[in-house]
Order: C-alpha cells, then structure tokens, then sequence
C-alpha cells in the first residue's frame, strides 16, 4: 500500500510549497493560486477522451439510460453536485444523472473515508442501482487507485453497462477497468496528498464538461443559452424571461407572455416565439424533437421572424 501511494504523482511533495507553514497569507494564496493556474491545461490534454465521455454520456441519456458516478470521498462529493446540479440547469428528471458514494449520503457530509476500501462494498453500492447495458457509469478516483470505485467500474462493466474512469494519475486501474479513461495528471498538491485540491478541481472541470457537453449535445442548450432552465422561483423567471428575449430576439414583454402561456416551459416558449406554433404544436414538436429546441423549432424548415416591438 505505501510503495503503491508513494509511485503516484498526486502523492509527491511539492517543492513550490516547501515551508508553507511559514508563509504569510498573500504568500500562501499566491502559491495555491498558481499551481491552480496549471489545472485546466492539463485538463485540456484530456479533451480528446472527454469528447468522447461527452457522445457517451449523449447516447446513452437519448436511448432512455441513465448516467450514474460513482466515488468515495472528495471524489464522491464532487459527484454528487455535479449530478445534483443537472435537475435545476437541465431540467432533467434526477433519475438521469445519479450518484453514488461510499457511505451512502452521510458521507456528503462527513467522512466514512474507510468504506473506500472496500471492494465489496463498491460492487454492493453499484448494484443497488441496477447498471444495465442502457446506462453509463463513471468513476471518480484522484489515485486512480480506490478499491471501492475500481470494483465498481468493473462490476457495471460486466453488467453491459458502458464505463468511463476519470483520475489524476495515469495507467491507474481505474482507467484500466474503463472503456474511456481520463486521466488529468496534475501532479503534486500543494499539501501533500490533500486531493481535495489541484486533482478535486480538475475532477469538477471534468464533470462539468461532460454533463455540459452531453446536454448541449441533445439540445437542451440553445446558442449558449441554457433554455432548458426549471423557473421555480422569482429570480429564475426573471432569468427565463432574459433568455427568451434574447434568443428569441424579442420584447422582455412578449417573452413573458409566452412563458406565462407555455406554464412556464422555456423550452416551449422559445418554439413559440420562434415558430408561431400554439401550445399544443410546439409541445408536438418538441416531443418529436426528442426534447432538442433546435430541431423543433426547425422542423418547420425555416423560423418565425420575431415581433421585436
């Protein structure tokens, strides 16, 4: 176990935070800082892999599956926003993106760091949630390395299910249990083997993209214009309205009424607006459309000019 740690590069001491504890707070800021400068470049080394997560994560969600994460600790918790963000952003149902975590949900909150070693208990976790053939799973591990996760891949793996491993460390099992692997080496934190840092950062830019990247894929992203947004309080009607106005190309005025009329949909608002269509068409195309605002609003062969007054 020590000599497996010790070879991986998120484990090495950091020579640009040697004798961090005598810092002063700007000092120790600015250090942090520029080694989180390095993260998204080496991300962008991945980009090749997590284009292909993102087609994955497409097909699987527009045939019915599910995408379902899996991972212990800060990996775990990492997933779990970013499967609790897509219902609100999306408007997914919360069936669609799932998480697990080892502990179960009072890891969310405090440490059960011991289940992560657990084979058994990442195979008993995963298989609570029925992965099939139809459904994609993810594993986050920074080592590459958690026996809990690894496991877990591998056993919705034999279960048909398509499989993808996100890690900080390459060649790791976890990538090796995968069929996409991505692995982000952002090297050394910059305290020593504090994952929740450098590694914790690049795992949530991965997250984001592939869920981002999955979703703007199906359509629920108009332009860059996050249509498919869930208006469930004032502060997001205002924001829907704003939306509808611009990619519409429209009065603040008539996007509202259109909002109002569609019960508050944004995605059947913005056929609306676009197409002319009544309620009950725009609700026929979007579902023809399987959900892609684009699609619906073009399946007519050209839009509506928008009244701007």
């Amino acid at each position: 176990m020590e000599s497996a740690l010790q070879s991986l590069t998120t484990e090495q001491p950091n020579l640009e935070s040697q004798a961090l504890d005598t810092k002063s707070a700007l000092e120790i800021a600015t250090i942090i800082n520029n080694e989180d400068s390095k993260v998204a470049a080496v991300v962008g080394k991945a980009l090749p892999q997590i284009a292909q997560a993102i087609d994955a994560v497409a097909d699987a969600l527009a045939r019915g599956g599910r995408l379902i994460y899996i991972g212990a600790g800060t990996s775990g918790r990492i997933a779990a926003l970013d499967a609790a963000e897509c219902p609100p952003t999306f408007s997914t149902d919360p069936k669609q993106v799932q998480f697990v975590i080892a502990g179960g949900e009072r890891a969310l909150g405090r440490a059960v760091e011991a289940n992560e070693d657990s084979p058994k208990l990442g195979q008993c976790d995963i298989a609570k949630v029925k992965p099939s053939k139809k459904d994609i799973v993810v594993g986050i591990a920074a080592s590459g390395r958690t026996p809990y996760t690894v496991a877990a891949l591998a056993y919705a793996k034999k279960k048909g299910a398509k499989t993808i491993g996100v890690s900080c460390n390459s060649n790791s099992l976890l990538s090796q249990a995968a069929d996409i692997a991505i692995a982000a080496e952002v090297g050394p934190e910059i305290i020593s083997g504090s994952t929740r840092m450098k590694a914790g950062t690049a795992q949530k830019m991965i997250l984001n993209m592939i869920t981002t990247g999955a979703m703007t894929r199906l359509g629920y992203v108009y332009g860059n214009l996050m249509i498919n947004v869930s208006p469930t309080n004032e502060k997001l009607v205002e924001r829907a309205i704003t939306i509808l106005s611009k990619a519409a190309d429209t009065s603040r005025t008539r996007a509202a009424e259109a909002l109002s009329k569609s019960g508050r949909s944004v995605p059947l608002a913005l056929i609306m607006l676009k197409t002319g269509a009544s309620v009950g068409e725009a609700k026929r195309r979007l579902k023809a459309a399987r959900g892609n605002v684009r699609r619906a609003i073009e399946s007519s062969g050209s839009a509506k000019p928008s009244d701007t007054r």
